[in-house]
C-alpha cells in the first residue's frame, strides 16, 4: 500500500531548527491559493529574478539568497494580513518542530520562542510551506513562454494590481 502524500514531511532547516511540513489538504490548499496569489506576485517577480545556473530552478536558491524577495513579498501586504497568512500557513497542525527532544506540532508559543527577533526566519519557514503545496504553481509559471518581466507584468494586471513603479 503506497504511503498517503498528506502523512509524509518534507525536512527543512530554518534558522537552526528543524522542521517538518506536511501537505495541505486539496480543499485547504485551495482556500489559501486566493490569498497566496496577492502574495505570490511580487515573490515570483523577487525570486525569479536571481541568477541561476542554466536549468536550475530558482526556488531551489538557499533561503539566505532569497530573503530580501520574501521580505519584500510580505511587506506588500497589511500587517494583519501578514499575520492571518502566517498563522493559516504553519499554525493548523502541518508543521511539527524538533523542540526540547521531542516534535511537536508548531504552535504561537514556540514560534514566538524559536523566532523572538528573527522574523525573517518566520518569512523563511512560511516559504518553506508555500513551496511544499505550491511548488507546482511556480514550477509551471516558470515553464511558461516568455520572460519573467512580461509573466510577472501579466499577473499583475490580471490580480488588479496597480503598478508600484513610476516612469520617468
Amino acid at each position: 500500500m503506497q504511503e498517503s502524500k498528506m502523512f509524509t514531511p518534507r525536512d527543512v532547516t530554518v534558522s537552526g531548527t528543524q522542521f517538518h511540513i506536511f501537505p495541505f489538504g486539496a480543499f485547504k490548499a485551495a482556500n489559501l491559493s486566493g490569498e497566496l496569489a496577492q502574495l505570490a506576485i511580487p515573490l515570483i517577480a523577487g525570486i525569479s529574478a536571481l541568477p541561476t545556473g542554466e536549468g536550475e530552478d530558482p526556488l531551489d536558491a538557499d533561503l539566505e539568497k532569497i530573503a530580501p524577495a520574501l521580505s519584500g513579498a510580505f511587506d506588500s501586504l497589511s500587517g494583519d494580513k501578514v499575520e492571518n497568512l502566517l498563522r493559516k500557513l504553519v499554525l493548523n497542525k502541518n508543521v511539527s518542530v524538533d523542540y526540547e527532544d521531542e516534535t511537536v506540532y508548531l504552535t504561537e508559543e514556540l514560534m514566538n520562542e524559536i523566532f523572538c527577533c528573527d522574523i525573517m526566519g518566520i518569512y523563511m519557514l512560511a516559504f518553506e510551506v508555500i513551496k511544499t503545496n505550491y511548488g507546482g504553481f511556480f514550477k509551471k509559471l516558470g515553464n511558461l513562454s516568455g520572460s519573467v518581466t512580461e509573466k510577472v507584468s501579466t499577473l499583475t494586471k490580471a490580480a488588479g494590481l496597480r503598478n508600484t513603479e513610476t516612469s520617468t
